[in-house]
């Protein structure tokens, strides 16, 4: 038993050399740099991978191969979600072969779930090398690629409401559906303690989010203050494109505020007795070159899935009986980042709140003041009209959401009656979108 162990730690003592020669002049940053740049995205998605064995990749003899199957096995194999991956060539097949629509859909649905953890696991491969503050605009910008992505597959094939559902769906499940579960599951777990967590992000995230709500809502007074929605049209798409501009403009004021000012404010707090984080924070697993390789093949990936899903959309909600707005609002954003939520329960199970409340608010918050006015942006650049108002019911749920979650973080110490009444917020939006 001792020799096995032995063996694997000199097998990972050479793939981490071989990982160092790959890099050329790119020098590996210090610990303390590295675990600045250690994020809630990070940490959560961290607890779904898993150690791999290299005891059997470091006996072949030549060194391209061994880095190759190296890089292949910490990729591929690195995580606990890798027999989801062979939901992508069948996803691929069935396009190609006509096997129906509800099948691409469904199966481009499954290959999107590990893709996401993995655009993760390597943008903080990446930060190894780069650092804290381009690891954390890496992790801003890939932390909720799929949405984005999707988005604007959606909005070239001008369906705009698939556009808004999706975004929504995703800021209400992050702030009702994954942090209730996760509140209510911790506080189940911890029933004897009280789950504390620091005020400071949860204060900045839910401004911002109170930020990107007035910008939903002036567009939507707007329409309503004119006789006739005609009239008001131009003047409702006008506005909503300055707010998005106010919007982005916020959402480069937060990164420098969470990047350089004030970022430990936004570090995750990681226990040295965790044996359930298999992210190893001495060494990168695999090189830079390697790392921004995969990256880009993943994101490759990524969008070949979501053209297929947004071009299968309405044969799935006809086939299952089901109407776009639910399966834009509900399924996607929940199968779309359920690795990432999985992880926020995980530590709330562990009486983390701040990484789980730096899960669902965060990604909330990049969504709502980044990933939606980009957006618009993009459709004003590409001659589409896109704007802010997301209808009355919509928008109504979108502020009771973030008023609801902004007065529940002035609490310093959360219990499991707060997640149970929010994840029964959640279930009722899912019933007006069936």
């Amino acid at each position: 038993m001792p020799e096995k162990r032995d063996s694997g730690k000199m097998a990972t003592s050479t793939t981490q050399q071989e990982a160092f020669l790959e890099n050329g002049n790119i020098k590996l940053l210090s610990r303390e740099m590295r675990h600045g740049s250690r994020t809630a995205h990070n940490m959560s998605s961290s607890s779904l991978r898993k150690k791999s064995d290299r005891a059997l990749v470091s006996k072949i003899r030549v060194g391209f191969l061994r880095m190759f199957f190296t890089n292949l096995q910490e990729v591929l194999l690195g995580t606990k979600l890798a027999v989801l991956f062979l939901a992508i060539p069948v996803a691929i097949v069935a396009q190609f072969c006509n096997f129906g629509s509800p099948w691409v859909f469904g199966l481009s649905l499954i290959g999107l779930t590990p893709l996401a953890e993995r655009v993760s696991f390597l943008t903080e491969q990446i930060a190894f090398f780069t650092g804290p503050t381009v690891g954390g605009l890496l992790n801003a910008t890939c932390g909720n690629a799929t949405e984005l992505i999707i988005a604007i597959f959606a909005l070239t094939q001008h369906k705009i409401a698939v556009v808004k559902y999706s975004l929504l769906g995703s800021v209400l499940s992050n702030l009702l559906l994954v942090l209730g579960t996760s509140l209510f599951c911790g506080g189940i777990a911890n029933m004897s303690k009280e789950q504390n967590f620091d005020r400071k992000q949860a204060d900045v995230n839910s401004l911002l989010l109170l930020l990107g709500l007035l910008c939903h809502v002036l567009p939507l007074m707007f329409k309503y203050a004119g006789k006739s929605p005609e009239l008001t049209a131009v003047g409702t798409l006008q506005l909503s494109r300055a707010s998005c501009i106010v919007m982005l403009i916020g959402y480069i004021a937060y990164l420098v505020f969470q990047l350089w000012t004030h970022r430990q404010f936004f570090e995750a707090q990681e226990d040295e007795e965790d044996d359930d984080v298999v992210a190893d924070d001495e060494s990168p697993v695999i090189g830079f070159w390697s790392a921004f390789v995969w990256l880009v093949l993943m994101t490759a990936v990524v969008a070949l899935l979501s053209e297929y899903v947004v071009g299968t959309i309405e044969a799935a909600s006809d086939t299952w009986g089901l109407s776009v707005s639910f399966i834009s609002g509900i399924l996607l954003p929940i199968v779309g980042n359920a690795a990432e939520h999985a992880g926020a329960v995980i530590f709330a199970f562990k009486n983390k709140l701040d990484i789980t409340l730096g899960v669902a608010l965060g990604s909330a918050t990049q969504i709502e003041i980044f990933v939606i006015p980009l957006c618009v942006i993009v459709s004003w650049i590409i001659g589409i009209d896109m704007d802010l108002d997301f209808n009355l019911l919509e928008t109504s749920a979108l502020a009771m959401s973030i008023l609801i979650t902004a007065f529940t973080g002035r609490n310093i110490s959360l219990h499991k009656g707060t997640g149970s009444s929010a994840m029964l917020r959640h279930y009722r939006c899912m019933l007006f979108r069936v």
